[in-house]
């Protein structure tokens, strides 16, 4: 039989060469219904003689009502997204947290215009990767289409998260605690950013530094790389870059930030060439970066200045992931449980699609005391 004729042969096709009806085969095919084995064995020759591999997976999902898949968005692109270690653990946790069901993933990534792609991306529910200035407009397309969502740090949980007593300095249990009910088809994942963030704060003003700085994540969808205004920082619409500048705010309420464009070593360059290019006397004894990537940028232009770290400058990161330019330094940091994020959102993927209710939950960082901090120089 030559290819056009394979490529036109249907299921009707082999029931008929079979001499079964067309659902018969159907159930041959499937395995799922009462069929001898001596029916399925027609079955399966015939269509081996027409070249027939099976139904269309796509008309079975349309029957069904579901695609099989779930959606992870980024609002980056792919090569950025897995430069950053917490996304690629977060993820590995996602895949553990959703099983060995029949759900695929499907990485969708428009930067800046990640709309367009969930608009007509065929799936059953969908991820949201947390620091992104657009998501708000993403939940409302996906509500819109009544697709489930599981944001991580998306913002559903922060409120929580923000009005919750202090965590203290020492080290915190990651294990989730609850926080309150999202709606059916709504669920976050989250972190305690503002107070992981106040602990890193207080450690540094426990330490005698008084005059700090704060080098960002993205603030809004322009991911303008610059200083943060009091008018910048009251439009933000990036939760966790907004919950973790409150947390600074709480004990250094003048700190100054500047604002990264993207998470990235180089974009951290051009940010903390804007914070410590400064007169000495105004220049910062200590930088809190909103995570570890961007800790990098600041060494690299701490080195640039002959600022030795933490001889002549302090600096704190978030996250607690190995960073291959943090080689030698040990970061003071927030470390996060990331793969527990990412396995929790898997659960949650689950339940949902399941009909279950499920609550947002809120993750805690766990302080880690580097060699990065140090009291400021007399």
């Amino acid at each position: 039989m030559s290819a056009s004729d394979q490529a036109r042969a249907t299921l009707l096709d082999v029931a008929r060469l079979a001499g079964v009806s067309r659902s018969t085969a159907s159930l041959a095919f499937s395995g799922a219904g009462p069929v001898s084995e001596a029916t399925r064995a027609k079955v399966m020759a015939a269509s081996a003689e027409l070249g027939y591999s099976g139904p269309d997976p796509r008309a079975r999902s349309l029957r069904q009502g579901r695609s099989g898949v779930v959606g992870i968005v980024f609002d980056e692109t792919l090569l950025s997204a897995f430069r950053d270690p917490v996304n690629v653990a977060t993820l590995d946790g996602i895949a553990s947290g959703l099983g060995d069901g029949s759900n695929g993933l499907l990485l969708l990534t428009e930067t800046g215009a990640v709309e367009s792609s969930i608009a007509s991306a065929a799936i059953d529910a969908a991820v949201l990767m947390g620091c992104s200035p657009v998501f708000d407009r993403v939940v409302v397309e996906l509500e819109r289409r009544g697709v489930p969502v599981v944001s991580i740090e998306g913002g559903a949980g922060a409120a929580s998260a923000s009005g919750a007593d202090p965590v203290p300095a020492d080290p915190v249990p990651a294990d989730p605690v609850p926080a309150a009910p999202a709606g059916p088809a709504r669920v976050d994942v989250a972190l305690d950013n503002v107070e992981a963030s106040e602990t890193l704060a207080r450690h540094l003003h426990e330490l005698g530094h008084r005059r700090v700085g704060v080098l960002s994540l993205a603030t809004d969808p322009s991911r303008e790389t610059g200083l943060i205004t009091p008018e910048r920082e009251a439009s933000l619409t990036t939760t966790v870059t907004a919950d973790r500048l409150a947390g600074v705010r709480r004990v250094f309420p003048d700190a100054v930030a500047v604002s990264s464009g993207w998470n990235s070593v180089d974009e951290a360059v051009r940010a903390a060439r804007i914070l410590l290019g400064v007169e000495v006397e105004v220049r910062p004894t200590a930088v809190l970066a909103q995570s570890d990537l961007l800790a990098v940028g600041v060494l690299q232009v701490a080195a640039e200045l002959g600022l030795r770290v933490p001889e002549d400058l302090s600096l704190t990161g978030f996250d607690g992931v190995p960073i291959e330019g943090l080689a030698g330094h040990d970061l003071t940091t927030m470390v996060q449980p990331a793969a527990e994020k990412g396995r929790e959102a898997g659960r949650a993927v689950r339940a949902l699609l399941a009909g279950e209710e499920v609550g947002s939950v809120v993750f805690r960082c766990t302080f880690h005391r580097g060699a990065t901090t140090a009291p400021p120089r007399a």
